[in-house]
């Protein structure tokens, strides 16, 4: 976080006034996460879509934040579906020199228990590096042993609230805890009342509120974690789904993201979810299987 103090010189002729801003930085963190996959969504609401124009779709959805990302210059962490990487090899590849790949199993609207370890050898082959990271398509919860079974090390699947018909964590930890083994990294939630800081509520809020609450979470937590879609940078009015999804999409929304990075950036730095874990290796504390907030 940067603080801001004023310091006030009085000449001696006692009119002269000096005003000095200096700014403190602190180790606040963003964690800035994309889920990288078919555009499926129209099927989930009854409508037909080619698989070719889903792959299609949501490769344009991340041509346009891969714009953003170079614009802004900042690192983020991208879950990705096996099966999008198979199609975008050379993408995917490109992209893991500046963020981190991370699975989100192999397909997004089916999943197996094989699909954890399937995906994560398919994305370590196309990037050549080791993927230690996993979220769950729809933010499902999934037993940590399987996750550590697969050879993951953390699990962003946890949203911490209540949301009517999808998810009910509400009691859960809303800052990263241990379980069996595997590190859980909750997506952010306001400082009071648990509102979930996504995709949905950036799309919807006034960005001046929901800037808001983002930085009250910051200042709460000492690290924000955000989740978006490239395929809700698309114009997406012409497909069958909710309002609430498109009705603000497209460049103005990619506009609206930029802004919220420009304006995070004046107060803290954004890593990938691996470099922040390594980092904060030295304040973790191991509790497994309570609950425990795991940094101090």
């Amino acid at each position: 976080m940067i603080t801001f103090s004023q310091i006030k010189i009085v000449g001696q002729n006692g009119r002269k006034i000096i005003r000095i801003a200096f700014m403190e930085k602190k180790n606040h963190t963003i964690l800035l996460t994309f889920d990288v996959e078919e555009f499926d969504h129209p099927l989930e609401n009854g409508s037909s879509l080619p698989s070719c124009e889903q792959m299609t779709l949501g490769k344009k959805g991340l041509d346009i934040i891969n714009e953003l990302f170079n614009d802004t210059a900042i690192n983020c962490t991208l879950f990705t579906t096996a099966n999008f990487a198979l199609k975008f090899p050379s993408t995917i590849a490109a992209l893991s020199g500046k963020h981190e790949i991370a699975s989100h199993t192999f397909f997004h609207s089916s999943f197996n228990k094989e699909d954890l370890l399937n995906s994560r050898e398919v994305l370590e082959d196309i990037i050549s590096k080791k993927v230690v990271g996993l979220r769950m398509p729809g933010m499902k919860k999934i037993e940590a042993g399987l996750i550590k079974g697969a050879g993951y090390t953390y699990d962003c699947s946890v949203i911490p609230s209540w949301i009517p018909g999808q998810h009910d964590h509400f009691r859960v930890p809303r800052t990263c805890y241990n379980e069996n083994g595997i590190t859980r990294i909750p997506l952010s939630v306001s400082a009071n009342f648990r509102i979930p800081l996504f995709w949905l509520a950036f799309k919807n809020f006034p960005y001046t509120y929901f800037k808001k609450l983002a930085l009250q979470s910051l200042k709460k937590d000492g690290y924000l974690s955000l989740y978006f879609h490239p395929w809700e940078f698309l114009d997406l009015g012409k497909y069958n789904l909710p309002l609430m999804i498109k009705r603000k999409s497209g460049i103005k929304l990619a506009e609206k993201l930029k802004q919220l990075i420009t304006d995070l950036k004046e107060v803290a730095e954004f890593k990938t979810i691996q470099s922040f874990l390594e980092n904060r290796n030295e304040s973790v504390f191991l509790e497994q299987d309570k609950g425990k907030f795991l940094f101090t």
